[in-house]
């Protein structure tokens, strides 16, 4: 169901024809670059958090995690994950299909600065096994981000 939610949104940005679906797992940053023959940093990993007890998303490379110093300067907060099994309640999306694509509403999406290294990414497209490929372009119309954020360091 939530892949079929973020295919009808990307449909909107003529952008459905770059979903790919897999027949194995593309759940985690590893299984994603096997299915998609690429490398792990080219990966967009949306991670899921609370802010004042609103959900946000944050889109980020592959090889990167958050620095809690840089989260709270910009957040003025904690990081606070979204606990697992809440993640689809809030988002639309659950774990391992997270994406910034056809959730729901009032979530705000923030990308981070460690995908502006790449030319094409591959972020998740609402299941656990399937991806999109997008250019920052493309990525940055179709996510609807509130702005750019400097909260990651290297894993």
């Amino acid at each position: 169901m939530s892949l079929e939610k973020a295919k009808e949104y990307l449909k909107k940005y003529d952008l459905e024809k770059n979903i790919k679906e897999f027949n194995t797992s593309s759940a985690t940053v590893e299984e994603a670059a096997k299915a998609l023959n690429c490398a792990e940093k080219e990966i967009a990993k949306t991670l899921s958090f609370l802010v004042n007890a609103e959900p946000i998303l944050i889109v980020v490379a592959g090889d990167k995690k958050i620095d809690n110093q840089k989260y709270k300067a910009e957040f003025n907060t904690k990081a606070k994950m979204i606990p697992f099994n809440e993640v689809e309640e809030y988002t639309g999306h659950k774990p391992g299909g997270v994406c910034p694509f056809g959730v729901k509403e009032n979530i705000k999406v923030y990308l981070d600065i460690s995908l502006k290294r790449f030319d094409i990414i591959y972020p998740a497209c609402g299941s656990s096994n399937s991806a999109v490929k997008l250019t920052i372009a493309e990525l940055e119309k179709a996510s609807n981000y509130e702005k750019w954020v400097d909260v990651c360091k290297d894993i």
